[in-house]
């Protein structure tokens, strides 16, 4: 193992997009979005040196954290002895988190580096059935993108998907400055709470796809951009056709998606 007085400080990688927090007091109020309510386990995503990790082992949560940086791996493993055998040195968008976790649930949580943030909250879409919270902090655009309403310009898949299984809640705005190296835009923490009852009412596979393909051409109307889906002529006369996607809200995308799969019947 690394000796400590070599491990003082980890290089910010910008390959990685690492920018390490250094503010502590901010550090301690992302750890606190967690309402520790439906799981025992706690996930980070990137943890760095650690900033983050020290208030959530003072939770009570067993937490891990994974982290593909490997002189991050030798500092957090030299520096947070409560990590003794909890620090994945891994991929978390392409390692399978279940041979750790075999299905128990657990919350996420992390300073996400901003250029695979998006492709985080995707892959949390997709373990829904396990991860019953979600919070961090991401550029602030993107954060500000998942919270956002329909109307908005920034309103599109993103939005749409993560508001279909989670509540969300945009919480605060972090200044460049407390970073090491300071990005060059402001970041935003959010928080995602899994809905009581997430199952939608209609074909997830199919909900996704027309969401996904709606938004692609969002300039034209839904009865333009869901050509591919061989519409009946009755169909298209109805006016919610009329729209374009970023008119309408996730409980209208639920009904279009159940009248698209009526129509295939």
């Amino acid at each position: 193992m690394p000796r400590k007085d070599n491990m003082e400080k980890v290089k910010a990688k910008k390959h990685l997009g690492q920018h390490f927090l250094t503010d502590e007091n901010i550090a301690k109020q992302i750890a606190d979005t967690l309402t520790l309510n439906g799981y025992e386990t706690v996930l980070e995503i990137g943890p760095g040196m650690g900033v983050l990790t020290k208030y959530l082992l003072e939770k009570e949560l067993e937490t891990y954290v994974i982290e593909i940086d490997t002189e991050s791996v030798d500092y957090l493993n030299s520096h947070y002895p409560k990590l003794n055998g909890k620090v994945i040195s891994k991929d978390f968008l392409k390692y399978n988190i279940n041979e750790v976790f075999n299905d128990k649930p657990f919350a996420i949580i992390g300073n996400f580096p901003y250029n695979i943030s998006t492709q985080i909250v995707f892959k949390c879409l997709e373990m829904r059935n396990q991860v019953p919270e979600f919070s961090g902090m991401f550029q602030k655009e993107v954060a500000e993108r998942i919270c956002s309403k329909k109307g908005s310009k920034v309103y599109g898949i993103l939005s749409v998907l993560a508001q279909a299984f989670y509540d969300v809640e945009y919480l605060f705005t972090v200044e460049p400055e407390v970073f090491n190296p300071p990005p060059k835009v402001k970041s935003g923490v959010m928080r995602m709470i899994r809905k009581e009852n997430y199952a939608l009412p209609c074909d997830e596979k199919l909900f996704f796809s027309v969401v996904k393909i709606g938004f692609q051409q969002r300039r034209k109307t839904l009865r333009n951009s869901l050509k591919s889906f061989s519409l009946s002529d009755n169909l298209k006369e109805d006016t919610i056709f009329d729209l374009r996607p970023e008119q309408l809200s996730v409980e209208q995308f639920i009904e279009l998606t159940q009248k698209i799969a009526a129509n295939a019947v």
